[in-house]
């Protein structure tokens, strides 16, 4: 993967997450997220929901296979880029792998600092990325 797209995935502020349900049925959502060169990590915060049974999280459950796109738009198209991770998710709920990708998350988002996310209790998503798509207008 060419260093402009490990940097994208490494630093951009959101990405959009796609899992689906066992019976195929799609959901792609906003997520903030760590890569650390191996995996990437997402948490399931304390930010206002109406449930804390995420359909992303029993999406997950049902079918492990997701995407990730991180992306870079702009009005001048020859500055379009994007990444796309497709891997298997799975949900951590506690542990020093929990603890590690709390760690990256408060790290690179404030927010997380301010929120006061936990390392002991709550949902992580961990995604081990099996194949990296990248385009750049070049």
């Amino acid at each position: 993967m060419p260093a402009w797209a490990v940097e994208l995935l490494r630093t951009a502020r959101v990405g959009r997450l796609a899992t689906a349900s066992a019976a195929g049925r799609p959901l792609a959502v906003p997520v903030c997220y760590a890569y650390d060169g191996a995996w990437i990590y997402s948490a399931v915060d304390d930010k206002p929901k109406r449930t804390r049974s995420l359909r992303r999280l029993r999406n997950i459950a049902e079918n492990p296979q997701v995407s990730l796109v991180v992306d870079e738009y702009d009005e001048a198209w020859t500055r379009l880029r994007y990444v796309i991770v497709e891997g298997r998710a799975e949900i951590l709920t506690g542990g020093g792998e929990f603890a590690r990708g709390v760690d990256l998350l408060v790290g690179k988002y404030d927010q997380y600092r301010t929120l006061g996310l936990s390392r002991e209790t709550g949902s992580l998503i961990r995604i081990t990325p099996e194949r990296l798509l990248h385009w750049a207008w070049v």
